[in-house]
């Protein structure tokens, strides 16, 4: 069952003759796809897409990609599937994810056509105050020391989450979906080369003492990439959660030794056996909106995905769709509108359960029309923060958003999918361990300063209960007949959303495959800062870039870790298949059913 863990990107692609595919690709396929012949793109990973009839699973390893379609083959949905790879990420991929985070869903029903996105996100607990990260004197503390601070970690959302899409969507059982999981757990996993370079980075959170023991071979040296690293721990808990359903982690000992774990330290959690017993995630209608001849859906706040559909609504404004991925305006102009998206989503975007967000007014098509106004051929000075109607009067934001996530994307052979991005914040967490997973440190997404000078607070400052804004942004694109045509989302902190940005563009505007789409230089834009990828870019590029004020410096970001699937034209006829693409920057593949 064992594959070889990949280093660098595997790319296979899959679909055709699931159902929705023959529709989706009728008579109007010319105006309800993108542009069918690729151009090409600087510095792309050069693998070939591939094509499969059946449905599937595009991950960050493939050791969870083969859990997912291990379901698939069993008969199980995409949400069984998604499942099983959370499951397994949260294993060999533990730095990204795992059952002590959150996540966000948008989940494609191919019978109805309905797009539903699932909220898993972590909530404060409800004795946490606005001064939760603040020192004795008053002053915000420094943010590692938040970190590992038990006061980091939020209630965890993903296993509640699925549990609830399992119980709406699934097709097989709940106890079949964390078998391989637990005996990658028991028998050991090969330890990839990603891993492997986190734990024997200087992340503080991989210092930790539950770090330290877990990540220890018996002779005193870090595991290696080759390695193979068992979780007796983790296996015990899969094994649990199997048998009792998500109340497990919620309840009980897994939930006694998180409160318990939580409560250690010089800065401890607030958090309460209560705060576990009653979270509940949400599910809604996700967010959608027209956006060229296509329907974009993204989750609700907290997520970011109002600002990445702001985004792409403001570059309907200009002439992108007729430049290309090697003309410096078109990426001027990807650089101006996310410098437009972030002033707004820095100032309004928050949890919608204790604040008002503005989504009418962020896409309402006069506002963004205004706002696309600042997007020119050249770099001008950083915006500020627009007046959508609706706007609540908060106060400015300083929220520090590094990464520690994964993106996913399934589809089952009946055409459902599953497009989610799932999170335990930094890498590794907070560092603490219960039951061999790590705990998030999600409440360090909340903008540390409950006020500005003015006594006025921002919309992400903390409150009991409030979950956190997030940047995690799945995506789900429907054709003009509402029918499923492409899925992306990455991992990346708050470039998250340029990483979609840029994808998106690459797809639907520039005609590039998911694969080169995927592989584009990344350029993320906030304020004065120009953070990219110069060695992707090129000189030519970069030095035009230069010129028109984009200064493009190296950046800081998380390493974007994109996943999409999109359906294609079958040639042969009898309808379409799907064509994948993961990221060359991380281990991802993506792999249809044969």
């Amino acid at each position: 069952m064992r594959l070889p863990v990949l280093a660098a990107l595997a790319v296979l692609t899959a679909c055709g003759g699931i159902a929705g595919c023959a529709t989706a690709m009728g008579p109007q396929a010319a105006a309800t796809t993108p542009k069918t012949a690729p151009q090409s793109a600087p510095q792309t990973s050069g693998a070939a897409a591939a094509y499969s009839p059946r449905g599937m699973v595009a991950s960050a390893n493939p050791l969870a990609t083969e859990a997912g379609l291990r379901v698939l083959r069993e008969g199980g949905s995409a949400v069984d599937a998604a499942v099983a790879v959370q499951a397994v990420l949260g294993l060999v991929e533990p730095q990204s994810s795992g059952l002590g985070g959150g996540s966000f869903m948008v989940f494609y029903d191919a019978r109805t056509g309905k797009v539903t996105a699932y909220d898993g996100r972590e909530t404060a607990p409800a004795g946490a105050t606005p001064a939760l990260f603040l020192g004795e004197d008053g002053k915000p503390v420094s943010f590692i020391s938040a970190v590992l601070s038990g006061r980091s970690t939020g209630v965890p959302g993903a296993v509640a989450m699925l549990a609830q899409a399992q119980k709406e969507h699934g097709a097989i059982g709940w106890d079949r979906l964390f078998l391989d999981a637990e005996q990658l757990a028991d028998q050991g996993f090969v330890v990839s080369p990603r891993l492997a370079s986190m734990i024997n980075g200087r992340a503080p959170q991989g210092q930790t003492p539950d770090a330290a023991a877990y990540f220890t071979k018996p002779d005193g040296q870090r595991y290696q990439a080759g390695d193979t690293l068992k979780n007796p721990a983790y296996a015990a808990t899969v094994r649990r959660l199997a048998a009792e359903g998500a109340s497990a982690l919620y309840e009980g000992p897994l939930a006694q030794a998180i409160v318990a774990k939580l409560h250690e330290g010089e800065r401890p959690s607030a958090m309460t056996l209560a705060d576990l017993k009653a979270y509940k995630p949400r599910s809604a209608d996700a967010l959608c909106r027209p956006w060229k001849v296509y329907s974009v859906c993204v989750p609700n706040p907290s997520s970011s995905g109002v600002s990445l559909l702001q985004a792409l609504l403001m570059l309907e404004h200009t002439d992108i769709a007729k430049r290309g991925p090697k003309d410096p305006v078109a990426w001027t102009q990807i650089a101006e509108a996310e410098r437009v998206m972030y002033a707004d989503r820095d100032r309004y975007v928050g949890d919608p359960g204790k604040v008002t967000v503005p989504i009418e007014g962020l896409l309402e098509p006069a506002y963004v029309k205004e706002r696309a106004k600042l997007i020119g051929t050249s770099a001008g000075p950083a915006p500020s923060f627009g007046l959508p109607k609706g706007a609540p009067k908060v106060g400015p934001d300083s929220t520090v958003e590094p990464g520690g996530t994964t993106h996913f994307v399934i589809v089952d052979a009946a055409g459902n999918v599953v497009s989610m991005t799932t999170t335990v914040e930094s890498i590794f967490g907070s560092g603490r361990m219960v039951g061999g997973f790590f705990l998030n440190n999600q409440l360090t997404d909340f903008n540390f300063a409950p006020t500005d000078k003015d006594g006025l607070p921002g919309a992400n400052a903390v409150a009991g209960g409030k979950r956190p804004r997030s940047s995690m942004s799945p995506v789900v694109v429907l054709d003009k007949k509402g029918k499923f045509l492409a899925a992306v989302g990455s991992p990346g902190g708050s470039a998250i959303l340029s990483y979609n940005l840029k994808a998106m563009v690459g797809v639907f505007d520039w005609g590039l495959s998911m694969q080169d789409a995927v592989a584009l230089p990344n350029l993320v834009a906030r304020g004065d800062v120009f953070s990219g990828e110069v060695n992707r870019f090129g000189p030519e590029l970069t030095a035009a870039l230069q010129a028109r004020g984009v200064m493009v410096k190296e950046g800081q970001n998380e390493n974007s870790g994109l996943h999409g699937v999109i359906v294609r034209p079958n040639k042969a006829g009898g309808g379409g298949r799907l064509e994948g693409g993961a990221d060359p920057r991380r281990e991802g593949v993506a792999k249809g059913l044969e």
